[in-house]
């Protein structure tokens, strides 16, 4: 398994290594490291290796430029930082020289005089390199949103090399195939499952170096957004359409594709031109049962109980284990106190700005932000706005907890928000927290966000407001605080959240790897078949993360084309037909 990122924060990517482990694949998933140093520990039986990522190719010659046509007194961008450290220290050393000649007594008449002059050429200086670094920004910010100039090399490059046009608009996405490139050929992989889109073209490569040395290599796309609604990571013209290219050159090179909801496989089906629509596999949290009730009054998940570590040192393996923390205790709050939580990435498009507005009018109520980092500039000011309204005490910025304890986590509070704004992939998906939600059986606050607005109102899990409308979330906040059972009975319907596990997804993706590598995914006294849902919850086929408990085959192991790893498979399946456990 390939993923771009440090696999610590990415709960789909660490619940597919668990769980093909469990079902008895040899899984290694390679990650980004995010220190620059390699890193490895087990996920469950799964083996993750961080890989350092050097990225010269992500800094062109371009961006070290100064803006000549547009800024021409700009400063070059590595020399303005410099010029403006210079200027404060020549200031600085006159004001030290100063103090030292009022301390003379003496020369006290003489001070003003002597300094004058000095002084008043480094003011000058300080505000001439204030003037360039502004002109050396402005011609950035305008670079990036894309002059003439740039946009007619962007149209002339797609127009001239197509699909190939990335490697000249963003050659960075080639840095990963440096880093990656060589570890993933020494691994000789049956099957390669590539999360998301920098990671495709990784394994697309792979295996055509693959097939050239006589090795069949199955190739399994992981689409976890649609590409042409993403907000691009950095503010450049060129960004958008070299990922659009490099998705469009390796998306035909895959033997299959999952996606996140069935409106994306259709996009993503009509998009590239694919032969069938990618299976659909929710990332949804794992089965969870309830025992008793929390400090809320509503059942609490069984996994709050204290459960082992997982084996291996470090990493993942090692912070989900032991006792869940409790949301309420970090808040400082009783159990008597409305909390309405977030649980997700914190950007502006994510509408926290809507649920810190909010709190001036629901003096009552506290507001859980749980995010990567807690200390980002963005949450910084989310902080400073909610002192502005008067609540810095009733705004909790909290960091994440390992992916197995969000739900439990999550249950003590008294309702889940998604305040998303009118984005395109916002608009096509029920995203992690709506299922971790569901879950703790928290009664919802959604924006109008087309999937999810339409799912929420179909269950009457919860209530629905306009986007950006902090006096609509507001009114929704109240409802559901008002009769939260009311909301929390849709979670008894039959089947709605059994169909909301990763174990019903995991099953599909055991059939994909299966049928892949024509092996038989066999059922299990305990397979049942889950009722349909709709395009969002699509179940089929899979395997339970109990199976290697049971005595599956570890599949794939040995060298991919010698049918070492395939015959040592079978003669494994014989050994347990015999009653052996082949592990």
């Amino acid at each position: 398994m390939l993923v771009c990122n440090g696999v610590e924060g990415d709960s789909r990517v660490q619940k597919t290594a668990r769980s093909a482990a469990a079902a008895g694949w040899e899984v290694v998933l390679l990650g980004r490291s995010p220190d620059g140093r390699p890193a490895s520990w087990r996920l469950g039986g799964a083996q993750v290796r961080l890989l350092p990522v050097p990225t010269p190719l992500d800094r062109p010659p371009r961006t070290a430029r100064r803006p000549l046509l547009t800024r021409p007194l700009a400063y070059r961008p590595a020399t303005a930082p410099y010029r403006a450290q210079r200027v404060k220290a020549w200031r600085d050393e006159l004001r030290t020289r100063r103090a030292a000649l009022a301390a003379d007594r003496r020369s006290v008449p003489y001070t003003a005089v002597r300094l004058a002059g000095p002084r008043a050429a480094a003011r000058l200086a300080q505000r001439w390199v204030a003037f360039r670094t502004r002109q050396l920004d402005r011609g950035t910010a305008l670079r990036g949103a894309g002059t003439p100039l740039d946009r007619v090399a962007v149209a002339g490059w797609r127009r001239v090399r197509k699909e190939r046009c990335w490697r000249r608009l963003w050659p960075g996405l080639y840095d990963f195939e440096l880093a990656y490139g060589r570890v993933v050929d020494e691994l000789r992989p049956d099957l390669i499952h590539a999360h998301d889109f920098r990671m495709l073209g990784v394994g697309a490569r792979a295996k055509v170096r693959a097939a050239a040395a006589g090795r069949p290599v199955k190739l399994v796309w992981d689409a976890h957004e649609y590409l042409p609604g993403v907000r691009p990571w950095q503010h450049d013209v060129r960004w958008l359409p070299a990922h659009l290219a490099h998705e469009r050159e390796y998306a035909p090179c895959a033997d299959a594709a999952v996606t996140v909801s069935g409106t994306l496989a259709a996009l993503l089906r009509e998009a590239h031109g694919l032969a069938e629509e990618p299976a659909v596999v929710l990332n949804a949290p794992e089965a969870h049962t309830t025992t008793g009730p929390t400090t809320t009054g509503h059942p609490a998940p069984a996994s709050t109980r204290p459960r082992a570590a997982d084996s291996g040192a470090g990493g993942v393996g090692e912070a989900d284990g032991g006792a869940v923390p409790s949301l309420r205790a970090l808040c400082g709050i009783g159990a008597g106190t409305p909390l309405v939580a977030y649980s997700g990435a914190a950007a502006p498009q994510r509408g926290l700005g809507t649920m810190v507005e909010a709190l001036a009018d629901l003096p009552e109520v506290h507001t859980a932000l749980v995010v990567p980092r807690p200390s980002a500039p963005y949450l910084r000011e989310l902080r400073a706005r909610a002192a502005e309204l008067g609540a810095a005490e009733r705004l909790h910025v909290l960091p994440y907890v390992p992916y197995r304890q969000v739900v439990p986590f999550l249950a003590e509070a008294d309702a889940g928000a998604i305040p998303l704004h009118h984005w395109t992939n916002h608009e096509i998906a029920l995203i992690t927290k709506f299922f971790e939600y569901a879950h703790a059986r928290l009664p919802l606050v959604v924006s109008d966000v087309r999937t999810m607005a339409a799912t929420t109102r179909e269950t009457g899990q919860g209530e629905v407001f306009r986007a950006e409308d902090t006096a609509d979330y507001v009114r929704a906040v109240r409802a559901v605080l008002a009769a939260p059972e009311r909301y929390r009975a849709a979670y008894e319907r039959p089947g709605l959240l059994e169909q909301w596990t990763w174990e019903a997804q995991a099953r599909t993706l055991d059939r994909i790897y299966a049928r892949l590598l024509h092996q038989a995914a066999p059922e299990r006294p305990d397979h049942q078949e889950q009722p349909e849902g709709d395009g969002n919850a699509d179940l089929r086929g899979g395997a339970r993360e109990d199976r290697a408990a049971t005595g599956r085959p570890v599949r794939g192991q040995g060298a991919s084309g010698d049918g070492r790893g395939h015959r040592r498979a079978r003669g494994r399946e014989r050994q347990r037909r015999g009653g052996a456990v082949p592990r």
